[in-house]
């Protein structure tokens, strides 16, 4: 989690911005170092982070994160790249459920600006996730002792191996994974209420195809990826903007990449007209591919 900046979509994406946080302070437009993980000391936490020297007085009392209906934010949505990996935070999280590693940040990261602008709170109940809007919130349970606690995500992360939450120290603690760092976590997406989002559509993306299958003519490239769960994301937000249009966005693999692709269409001449829409409307310039 701990750095990223804005960088172009592989092949098609250009000229989009995101905040991402933490460890890279310059501007967004500036590429991330490609830096070391800090070494980390027994307990799960960094060297030199850890809890802050003056807790609240009593952790348990902090409240969860009140679901509220709020605007996206503006910049925090954007595509964005981290450590040579593609992501595409997802414009709705109807329907998002994971299960994974959580981590979490302290004082490292306390009194810091997170993805969204905001000062990051340690002992405030909000996460990282690298894909869920900003904002939104979420419901993470621990299934080895039943806890549950309810975040706010305000912030990009993590950008470390299998972990795919980082949580803030309050929340950790609430779960009980404070001492050991990292825990096996269950996240499921809420709206305003509490209430478990409804997946808005109920079809699953399709299995990423080999790249020479059988259809033939002209293909719109959208993207190429290196992380699949990056292409599917995508192609999720496509059918929430492009309705329709987005039926025939399929994802082939080939040389390490996932390529998101709409057709195909009979000619040059018949892609045109869609690809003059997506432009129009997804400020995205498309890729004439044909086989």
């Amino acid at each position: 989690m701990k750095a990223a900046a804005c960088a172009a979509l592989a092949l098609v994406l250009s000229g989009c911005g995101a905040l991402v946080k933490r460890e890279e302070p310059a501007p967004a437009s500036k590429p991330a170092p490609q830096a070391q993980a800090p070494e980390r000391r027994p307990g799960g936490y960094y060297l030199d982070d850890g809890p802050g020297e003056n807790p609240p007085a009593d952790l348990a009392s902090i409240p969860d994160a009140v679901p509220r209906a709020e605007p996206l934010h503006r910049f925090a949505n954007r595509p964005y790249q981290a450590f040579g990996r593609e992501y595409v935070p997802l414009a709705d999280a109807a329907g998002f459920r994971q299960r994974g590693l959580a981590s979490w940040y302290g004082r490292r990261y306390h009194g810091q600006r997170t993805a969204s602008g905001e000062v990051y709170d340690m002992y405030a109940m909000t996460a990282a996730h690298s894909v869920l809007p900003i904002p939104s919130y979420a419901r993470v349970t621990n299934p080895a002792n039943g806890r549950s606690v309810v975040v706010r995500i305000n912030d990009r992360g993590p950008f470390h191996g299998e972990r795919v939450i980082d949580l803030s120290y309050t929340a950790a603690w609430k779960l009980g994974f404070v001492a050991q760092g990292t825990a096996l976590v269950d996240i499921e997406a809420i709206a305003p209420g509490g209430a478990p989002l409804a997946a808005a559509a109920p079809a699953a993306p399709p299995a990423a195809a080999p790249e020479g299958g059988d259809a033939k003519g002209v293909f719109l490239q959208l993207g190429a990826f290196s992380a699949r769960e990056s292409a599917e994301a995508f192609r999720a937000r496509l059918a929430l903007e492009l309705g329709g249009l987005a039926e025939t966005a399929r994802i082939y693999v080939a040389g390490g990449l996932y390529r998101l692709k709409l057709g195909p269409y009979g000619s040059r001449e018949q892609a045109r007209p869609i690809a003059e829409r997506i432009e129009s409307e997804l400020k995205l310039r498309p890729l004439f591919v044909a086989r």
